[in-house]
């Protein structure tokens, strides 16, 4: 009951300083790599807690489906107010799709961060203090860009729910594998995103949450990314739910969503 209690004044709360959000074009200039879908515009929106609230921490975040589409509600606009009613700005990114061409999502995923850096004075953001958040595909997006990304682009910290890690046939989520490196793709190129492989001493700290019945991406993806940092002494926190499959993002109709919610939370809040 008084988790229950708990929750709901967090939800009341988050709701009562929802912002409306600021849209923007990723690359008003257009990108610097084409994926061959002139139509297929990087867009971002931003939702910025209120000034008096605000902690100056914000979280970038890639909605997931593999690589294919974007499912840019439960895993995407649906969390402005759980983020925004702690202070904290949320800024849901809707990178390209790749068609194969492997450098594009990446490359919307570290100007969005840089984006959030440029303009922290305006948005109220402490540019040390920017994390991201992605879902399945935007779970390895996500991943990509903790363990790859380049200076001025390496978030401060990481929160994956049911992500994609691995490349590898057998572990990876195929249809992700197909649409990011297509058909056949070489050994070097596989082995460059699987992205456990690349865990290191400066990879952030990491929030990770997954079903135990995922039937779409194994949850040995995850495994191995939190053995992954464990061995690397980078702080992470796993969450393994009974059940849910994969998908399940910010809806209430996931049996352990109040769990989830406030677990997360706690997390944000230990550091």
């Amino acid at each position: 009951m008084k988790q229950l209690l708990t929750f709901l004044l967090l939800s009341v709360s988050a709701l009562a300083f929802a912002q409306k959000p600021i849209e923007m074009n990723l690359w008003p200039n257009g990108p610097k790599t084409s994926n061959g879908d002139a139509e297929d515009m990087a867009k971002v929106w931003v939702y910025l807690p209120d000034e008096k609230r605000a902690t100056g921490r914000a979280v970038v975040c890639f909605p997931g489906g593999g690589y294919q589409h974007l499912a840019m509600n439960h895993e995407g606009h649906d969390w402005a107010p759980f983020f925004n009613g702690q202070g904290i700005a949320l800024i849901v990114v809707k990178y390209r799709m790749p068609n194969g061409v492997h450098e594009v999502p990446a490359e919307d995923a570290y100007e969005a961060i840089r984006l959030v850096r440029r303009m922290a004075r305006d948005w109220h953001i402490n540019k040390d203090d920017v994390g991201i958040m992605g879902f399945s595909a935007g779970g390895h997006l996500a991943s990509t860009v903790a363990t790859h990304a380049p200076n001025g682009a390496m978030p401060n910290f990481q929160i994956l729910f049911y992500p994609v890690i691995s490349m590898e046939q057998g572990i990876t989520h195929q249809g992700s594998r197909t649409n990011l490196l297509g058909k056949k793709p070489k050994r070097k190129l596989v082995n460059l995103y699987c992205n456990e492989q690349h865990v290191g001493k400066h990879t952030p700290r990491a929030f990770i949450a997954l079903a135990n019945d995922d039937k779409a991406v194994p949850p040995i993806n995850s495994l191995n990314y939190y053995e992954a940092l464990y061995a690397a002494k980078v702080p992470a926190s796993m969450h393994i739910y009974p059940s849910g499959g994969h998908g399940f993002g910010a809806r209430q109709s996931f049996a352990y969503h109040l769990e989830l919610m406030l677990e997360l939370k706690a997390w944000l809040q230990s550091f």
